[in-house]
């Protein structure tokens, strides 16, 4: 059995990514920050719906990178107790903050707390979690198509995914050796909690955004998580140091 660990995998993309990993017959390591209760029923779900497939769901900061360690030797554990293993094959870095702030109202909190979860946690992670990744496995990293756009507030947000998409083309070659896949894909507007709940918070933007969408809606959790199994998968072996926008043709 495959193993995967989703970061941020409690809420929103992260969430549909680890419920079709256990789908796939795939077992599921998901982290969260403050929502344990969201996570535990996501553990639930995936074990519940899925024969025989187990998931497990652990703490982590991603802003926080003194504490990798301490969740490494976690994930070492439970890849002992729960699957006989000491190798897990797919890695999605998921998790991030967001939520708008112009450049004259930015503050050094504002811009740390984005540069340390977005960007520089994702990088420090990947890179103890590759001790013990299998060769031949695959990373897929969450970035967004605000990085090719110029929303007014998005300006720290947007260029620090446009950081992890370059770095994604670069670890893509570094792990070429090791036959580990590196790429990256882009959600446009989805309709997720992310942002402290923007979306329901501001519904009057719901449909603005469908309008500027070529399938005439905004995305779902689910559109993005299924597209990120699948990079996953082999059904894509033979693609590497790709970020590929999936947002139903927004601004097409």
């Amino acid at each position: 059995m495959k193993i995967a660990i989703v970061t941020g995998g409690s809420n929103g993309i992260g969430r549909s990514t680890a419920l079709e990993l256990g789908k796939r017959g795939i077992g599921v390591i998901l982290t969260y920050n403050k929502y344990a209760d969201r996570a535990q029923e996501v553990v639930k779900k995936i074990e519940q719906e899925n024969k025989g497939i187990r998931a497990v769901a652990l703490k982590l900061d991603l802003a926080q990178s003194e504490s990798f360690s301490l969740f490494v030797e976690n994930v070492k554990k439970v890849l002992h107790e729960i699957w006989g293993r000491t190798t897990f094959n797919y890695l999605v870095n998921n998790g991030g903050v967001g939520g708008p702030c112009l450049i004259s109202e930015m503050s050094d909190e504002y811009f740390d707390t984005i540069m340390k979860t977005n960007y520089r946690g994702p990088v420090f992670l990947t890179k103890q979690l590759l001790e013990f990744m299998e060769d031949g496995g695959s990373i897929v990293n969450t970035t967004s198509s605000s990085k090719s756009q110029s929303f007014p507030g998005y300006s720290v947000y947007g260029s620090l995914k446009a950081a992890l998409s370059v770095w994604t083309r670069y670890a893509a070659k570094e792990l070429a050796p090791r036959r580990i896949r590196v790429n990256a894909v882009s959600p446009g507007p989805t309709h997720t909690n992310f942002g402290d709940g923007v979306m329901d918070k501001h519904p009057e933007f719901l449909k603005p955004l469908a309008e500027q969408t070529a399938l005439g809606r905004i995305g779902s959790p689910d559109d993005l998580g299924k597209v990120i199994v699948s990079i996953l998968s082999d059904d894509f072996a033979w693609m590497t140091a790709q970020d590929v926008e999936v947002s139903g043709g927004h601004l097409l």
